[in-house]
């Protein structure tokens, strides 16, 4: 037996549960792991909610990353040990205790990074590996626009960009947040409660535009987001923490010849090659310092639902992770 926290229907922070379940034993090609950090991500938020509108089974785990030690392993695992300390993104059911999870998908930790830090940082060191390297890779000398530049996402997108050499322009909802991502490496910080981003991100510019936003707010930026880009510019929809995008003409991206993805993390990590490559990208730039994660709260995992309604608040800064 172990405690997850699930819901039974879809709902605010209100329908998680605190209950207990079967632990199976790992089956072939699986391993059974003890948690001891869960990721805590807005995408979490979704799966609860059921915004992204997928058919789903009840009840349901919420989670979808997590840290922990392998304590057992299923028939044909020869990748992994008893002991080993492993990380994972992207395999539903994490708000757990113990769980058991695919062995193809563990990845092990190096020594060198703390398992807190993996929970708090893994899912969104892989996001912005693909945002910044592969989906649109940054060049030295672009100006680019991030969205939501203070939270979890945003602070290593900013980080990890200016690395790369960009110009950095990022949007937040507080003079506090502004600070915060400045000493991050946010060129540009635009407080959009206060300003007209659009306007200060063509000032900025000098009316140019930018080639790139990274737009993770959804309904109440992202048509603004298209206004800030240059002829020819990407913009790219990650994330919906206001509500989906709705829907618009596509000859709105007609005068500029602009193009829009909606990607997600899935499809840029779905093989090994991909999964273990984009993760030693992640360990190299925590390990480096390039980018430094905050881990600015703890919740024990049972508390869940007030994580959620913080998270949701959208005062919060940085990465918080779920302690089970």
């Amino acid at each position: 037996m172990a405690n997850v926290i699930q819901i039974h229907e879809h709902g605010g922070p209100e329908v998680m549960k605190w209950e207990p379940v079967d632990v199976p034993d790992p089956g072939p090609g699986e391993v059974q792991i003890r948690q001891t950090g869960v990721g805590l991500n807005f995408v979490d938020t979704y799966h609860r909610t059921g915004q992204l509108g997928h058919k789903v089974s009840f009840p349901l785990i919420l989670g979808v990353q997590g840290t922990g030690v392998v304590e057992a392993l299923g028939t044909g695992v020869d990748s992994l040990n008893p002991g080993d300390r492993v990380t994972y993104s992207g395999v539903p059911g994490s708000y757990a205790e113990t769980r058991v999870v695919p062995a193809g998908r563990m990845v092990r930790l190096p020594d060198d990074i703390p398992d807190d830090l993996a929970a708090a940082a893994f899912l969104r060191g892989l996001t912005a590996e693909y945002l910044l390297r592969r989906l649109y890779p940054v060049k030295a000398g672009e100006t680019i626009l991030v969205h939501a530049a203070a939270g979890g996402a945003g602070q290593i997108i900013c980080q990890w960009a200016k690395a790369l050499g960009a110009q950095v322009i990022g949007t937040v909802g507080t003079d506090e947040k502004a600070a915060l991502v400045k000493g991050l490496g946010c060129d540009h910080p635009i407080v959009y409660t206060r300003d007209d981003f659009v306007e200060r991100v063509m000032e900025i510019t000098s009316g140019k535009g930018v080639p790139v936003a990274y737009d993770s707010v959804g309904k109440d930026t992202f048509l603004g987001t298209l206004d800030c880009l240059r002829p020819m510019g990407h913009a790219v929809n990650f994330g919906t923490a206001s509500g989906q995008v709705e829907p618009f003409p596509l000859q709105h991206l007609h005068s500029k010849s602009l193009t829009v993805t909606r990607p997600t993390l899935g499809t840029f990590i779905a093989t090994r090659e991909d999964l273990e490559m984009a993760s030693d990208a992640v360990f190299g730039v925590l390990r480096d310092g390039t980018v430094k994660v905050d881990i600015t709260a703890r919740y024990a995992l049972k508390d869940a639902a007030q994580a959620h309604a913080d998270l949701e608040s959208r005062a919060t800064t940085g990465a918080m992770i779920l302690v089970p």
